[in-house]
């Protein structure tokens, strides 16, 4: 199956690839390595990176917008705490655009729109999560899928923008074998949904969809907080 030509998918290669300056700084503050409220200065960023400053203001301001990096006069820029009200912050948000969208796609689905969800659906179902980076390809795919014609593209890309972030978390934490059920399931009703033109209820299973991935990722920093040394708790 082809993947969508307007959205760029270069983000979910393997890690182990040669990583823009952003990618790079990106991953530094979610391991942790740049920890939080640590001064970013660029001077020292682009000699660690082995690139110009150019780049590294771009990938600054590009975090900023992300919500990664503040900036406040007089301090510069430093790392926000990836903590559980970041998450929060972002699937709150995300619960409210993504039903919306979905509402919208229910009124104009087609015929080829459904038989593509259930391509998809099924693929992942076969995969059973057994390769974790082709399961989120098509896992964004199903909704870039309901997304991709929204005649709001601010609310499309605020919601391709929070994905990524919450993607590039929560490859850090593992997903528990109840959250992987509830994926699939929760699929499966929603396209059912669709079938049936219930605008509402497909909105009600996205809007349950998203809060419970959102959940699902503080719990597990809470649950991987817990196996830290205690000295390294903050």
């Amino acid at each position: 199956m082809s993947i969508a030509p307007s959205l760029d998918f270069s983000a979910f290669q393997s890690p182990d690839r040669e990583a823009s300056v952003y990618e790079a700084i990106r991953e530094d503050i979610i391991s942790g390595r740049l920890p939080a409220n640590a001064r970013l200065i660029v001077a020292d960023l682009a000699e660690q990176h082995g690139t110009s400053t150019n780049p590294v203001r771009e990938a600054l301001q590009q975090l900023r917008g992300e919500g990664f990096v503040t900036m406040a006069q007089n301090r510069g820029a430093r790392v926000r705490p990836i903590d559980e009200d970041f998450i929060r912050d972002i699937y709150e948000i995300e619960v409210l655009i993504e039903p919306a969208l979905t509402r919208w796609f229910v009124g104009i689905a087609t015929d080829a729109d459904i038989e593509t969800l259930e391509a998809l659906h099924a693929e992942m179902l076969r995969l059973n999560y057994s390769d974790p980076l082709r399961h989120t390809v098509l896992d964004t795919q199903f909704h870039h899928t309901m997304y991709e014609r929204h005649y709001n593209r601010h609310a499309v890309d605020l919601w391709w923008k929070h994905r990524e972030i919450l993607r590039a978390i929560s490859r850090r934490h593992r997903t528990s074998l109840g959250r992987q059920a509830a994926v699939m399931r929760e699929h499966g009703e929603v396209i059912e949904a669709i079938k049936a033109h219930d605008e509402q209820a497909a909105a009600a299973i996205i809007a349950r969809h998203v809060e419970g991935s959102g959940r699902h990722i503080i719990e597990q920093m809470r649950a991987a907080r817990r196996t830290l040394p205690k000295d390294k708790v903050d």
